[in-house]
């Protein structure tokens, strides 16, 4: 038995507006561009320009709040309904498609690593069979141009996959074809290998540190990964440090990943284009958004006057509600758009002023251990508005200070307390970590223990793991690998 009923449900949906400026509040300022062209492509009654009604556009934020919200706004529902959604929304919001917030900027064709080396093996004059062999290979080859799959699996892929009854010393002997193309140390299967390879191409009989090199990373490779020079001058029978010294200088200037240079594939270029500009003009800080920021948009004339003359119009007929439907779409999606961009202007200077007094006196003299630590919540707390805008804000958007361009995110991090019971930024203590670290003794480096003892007698109250967490973050190597003669 079917009953009808009636019930009274509360959703929260987010208005179209909102939709747009959430994406738009996310994109950075290199993508930003795009963004409107696409737009403007889109939607003929969106014009670049500036628009006459200039005392309409907000100056500040409290103004803005009262210009998104105008009398004149004609409900939606009237006449669309809400599967006609999308088409209204910019073109950025896709009706819906999540894929757009993983954009990404237009990649640079290029020639792959395995374009040229399969060019290479060409000029090899291979028969069938070899050849066969070599493109398996090459096809083994990872990223960073190593050959890490046993050669036996390679010989069992090329008897299942292709038919080739094969051994392991024809596939060798392919190979060692192979590692005598470019880049030097290419299809090596060890990084042993991939030095011993690149020191061949160096060896012309008469460099005696080269001939030295090849004979470290041969007959002492464990010794020299673990910095025990001592040792290597033992076992290769001299007193002299200079001997050893200059060898290993010869090592080190080697490529540890020569598939890894950028050719491994498509190549990307990027280039920082910073959000906002500060200045320090005599002591006074001032910050601007990048023009490209704030480009000039207004509503076509021509599309308003057009709206204007169907809704004097004395004929009612399906043709014009539908021409009237349309028309005010796209005057309602460029106001919209141009509301948008307005209001992502405001909340990113918003949000940028108070990092900026925040964090004053490092923006002062740009000095690390000014930094204070700072997360999401203090700076939402300050300007009133949820965590996730201040997240979105500091999301892929970058400043420009008479320091350099620095990343929001660079100025978010935590505290560690001192002595004195004042907060002080994880920043500044990896800053000092840093200092001492280039100034200490190499023939006999800090250990993180002495590096923690250090800074407790500094006043900071760090633990030895902090002090190895906060190491790694700098990518500085362990105390035994950083010694040097």
């Amino acid at each position: 038995m079917q009953k009808l009923g009636l019930s009274q449900t509360l959703q929260q949906k987010l208005s179209p507006q909102q939709i747009q400026f959430i994406k738009l509040l996310q994109v950075p300022t290199a993508e930003l561009e795009s963004r409107i062209e696409e737009e403007l492509e889109i939607n003929p009654a969106l014009e670049e320009g500036t628009d006459e009604t200039a005392d309409e556009k907000p100056e500040n934020e409290e103004d803005y709040q009262e210009t998104s919200g105008s009398e004149d706004e004609i409900d939606i529902k009237d006449y669309l309904r809400d599967d006609d959604y999308a088409g209204y929304k910019m073109q950025a919001d896709g009706g819906g498609d999540d894929d757009e917030d993983d954009r990404e900027m237009p990649i640079p064709m290029a020639t792959s690593l395995h374009e040229q080396l399969m060019t290479q093996l060409g000029y090899l004059g291979l028969d069938e069979r070899q050849q066969a062999i070599g493109k398996q290979l090459i096809g083994s080859i990872e990223a960073d141009g190593y050959i890490r799959r046993d050669l036996e699996a390679i010989v069992n892929d090329l008897a299942f996959s292709q038919g080739i009854e094969t051994s392991v010393e024809e596939v060798e002997g392919i190979l060692k074809k192979i590692q005598t193309f470019d880049p030097a140390g290419i299809a090596a299967r060890d990084l042993r290998e991939c030095l011993l390879l690149q020191l061949d191409r160096m060896d012309n009989g008469r460099d005696v540190d080269v001939a030295v090199a090849k004979k470290i990373i041969s007959e002492c490779y464990d010794e020299f990964t673990k910095k025990h020079y001592q040792k290597i001058q033992k076992k290769l029978g001299t007193e002299d440090e200079e001997f050893v010294r200059d060898a290993v200088e010869v090592i080190v200037k080697l490529n540890p990943k020569p598939g890894g240079g950028g050719s491994a594939g498509m190549v990307k270029n990027q280039y920082i284009i910073p959000d906002f500009i500060l200045t320090n003009n005599n002591g006074k800080l001032e910050l601007a958004l990048n023009s490209r920021n704030a480009p000039e948009l207004r509503i076509s004339r021509s599309y308003t006057e057009m709206f204007k003359a169907y809704d004097k119009s004395d004929k009612k007929d399906k043709k014009l509600k539908e021409a009237v439907t349309f028309v005010k779409q796209k005057l309602d999606s460029a106001k919209w758009f141009i509301d948008a961009i307005k209001q992502r202007q405001q909340t990113l200077l918003k949000t940028m002023r108070a990092i900026v007094d925040f964090q004053y006196e490092f923006f002062l003299e740009g000095d690390e251990t000014k930094l204070k630590p700072m997360i999401l919540k203090d700076i939402a707390n300050l300007i009133g508005m949820d965590i996730s805008t201040v997240s979105r804000v500091a999301s892929s958007k970058s400043i420009q200070t008479d320091f350099g361009i620095y990343p929001l995110k660079y100025f978010f991090s935590e505290g560690i307390s001192t002595d004195s019971g004042e907060e002080v930024s994880s920043r500044e203590v990896k800053q000092i970590i840093k200092e001492i670290i280039e100034k200490e003794d190499k023939s006999k480096p800090l250990s993180d223990d002495k590096l923690e003892k250090m800074l407790n007698e500094k006043g900071y109250n760090i633990a030895r793991r902090t002090v190895a967490k906060y190491r790694e973050q700098l990518n500085i190597p362990v105390a035994r690998l950083r010694k040097e003669l």
